[in-house]
């Protein structure tokens, strides 16, 4: 006779358990603040609080910095050559003790100064193969640009601290070093101001941006609209 009553005690404390949680959680639905997806600003979706000069701001209080990494074609060196560059950078980046992040994003491409030169060159060119090979050409690179399949693979290490007093000049610093090390084994890096971010934040964040080199980053607010 013991077990029933046992299991009867069981099942009502966890009957008025599960009660008290479910009104509980009705109390901090119906006192959390009704937010309309349609007025969220856009850097309030992504977080960004504001970006000046090298430095990307966020709204939980950090402070970012980017270092791009310039490609190298690895088919110009020998085997034993690119084993000395990864074991020097390796051996360089081991040193590194604070925590960083690395991207790769791909970068739509622009062809229009090939296009237009290969335009001044058929001009120009009087031979008639040379004027067909040239046309050619210049049709399948038209092709390429209108499919958007032109593109390359962009590298950044990313770097962060939280948002206190005199952190920037760290974070400089910091980006400085690691411009060193890749220095050593000859690879280019170049720290990224103010419009340079911006697009790397649209390259992250916007899959229909299309890369200009002189686009306007002047500060605006767009808003996110959902669907009807």
């Amino acid at each position: 006779m013991l077990l029933p009553v046992i299991m009867l005690c069981v099942c009502a404390l966890l009957g008025g358990g599960a009660l008290i949680y479910i009104k509980l959680s009705k109390k901090k639905k119906a006192a959390a603040p009704n937010i309309n997806p349609a007025a969220v600003t856009a850097n309030e979706f992504v977080n960004v609080k504001d970006i000046r000069g090298n430095f990307l701001y966020t709204r939980d209080g950090l402070i970012m910095a980017y270092l791009r990494v310039m490609p190298i074609s690895i088919d110009l060196f020998s085997k034993s050559e690119k084993k000395q560059i990864v074991r020097q950078l390796t051996a360089n980046m081991s040193s590194v003790g604070y925590s960083f992040q690395l991207l790769a994003v791909s970068r739509p491409v622009d062809i229009s100064p090939l296009l237009s030169e290969l335009s001044d060159t058929l001009t120009n060119c009087g031979d008639v193969k040379q004027k067909e090979l040239l046309r050619q050409e210049i049709l399948e690179m038209s092709t390429f640009a209108l499919s958007g399949d032109v593109v390359e693979r962009q590298f950044y290490l990313l770097i962060w601290d939280k948002s206190e007093e005199g952190v920037e000049r760290g974070l400089l610093q910091k980006l400085k070093y690691l411009e060193g090390y890749f220095l050593d084994v000859g690879i280019q890096t170049e720290i990224l101001e103010q419009q340079e971010i911006v697009r790397l934040c649209n390259l992250i964040n916007n899959p229909a941006y299309v890369h200009l080199e002189d686009s306007d980053f002047s500060p605006s607010i767009p808003l996110l609209v959902r669907d009807k």
